[in-house]
Order: C-alpha cells, then structure tokens, then sequence
C-alpha cells in the first residue's frame, strides 16, 4: 500500500447528478487498486446512502457500488449536519455501512494527513 489514504470527498446532489456516482465508481477503483480510501459525504451526498438511492440519477448503480463498499468494510464518514434521522437511523442508511460522523475540523485533518483528495 502506498502511503497515505487517497480521500474521496462528495457533496454533489445524487438526486440531481450523475458525478455522485462517478465519485462513489471511482473510490471503489481506488480501492481495487489496493489503495487505502476514505469516503466522506457532505450535504446532499449523504443521500446516496438513503432509501430512496434507486431512484436517483444512476441510483441502480450507486446502490451496487455501496454495497460492494459495505461488503469490503468500507467506513463512510458524513457530515453531522448532512444526516438525518426521522426516528429510527435505519430508514436514513438502511443498508447498514458504517458511519462516522464528520465535522469541519476532522474534515480538515482527513485532508492534511491524506496523500490526495478527490473533489466531487
């Protein structure tokens, strides 16, 4: 593994478009090349872990691609602000990845210690 994980950072609209998928697409490659990579949803891209994903732009795919991401462990770090639990936090993320809550400062140290971030 190379030094560093490569963050992959996704605000952008998934209802809206298409480069939420492309964002999630690439970090899965990322991985694939055996890279360490941290996701972190901020505003409306935290929707792409919601229940209604399949009917965004390209949510057919961005389901298959968070579930291989849940499959291999993949940790999701989400903005506080950006989640949002009516009741029960499964009906926000009910395929169950892990989540780590994000606020500005830890945003700020996940880029300072990353070797590349990627902005979507």
């Amino acid at each position: 593994m190379s030094e560093g994980p490569v963050l992959v950072v996704i605000s952008v609209d998934p209802e809206v478009s298409h480069r939420a998928n492309e964002a999630v697409r690439i970090a899965l490659g990322i991985i694939a090349g055996e890279n360490d990579v941290i996701i972190a949803l901020l505003g409306p891209a935290a929707k792409i872990l919601s229940p209604e994903v399949e009917d965004y732009v390209d949510g057919e795919d961005i389901l298959k691609h968070i579930t291989t991401l849940k499959k291999l462990g993949q940790l999701f770090h989400v903005a506080r602000d950006a989640t949002r639990h009516d009741g029960d936090p499964g009906d926000w993320n009910p395929i169950g990845v892990e989540v780590a809550p994000l606020d500005t400062p830890q945003l700020a140290r996940l880029m300072a210690s990353s070797r590349r971030v990627l902005v979507f």
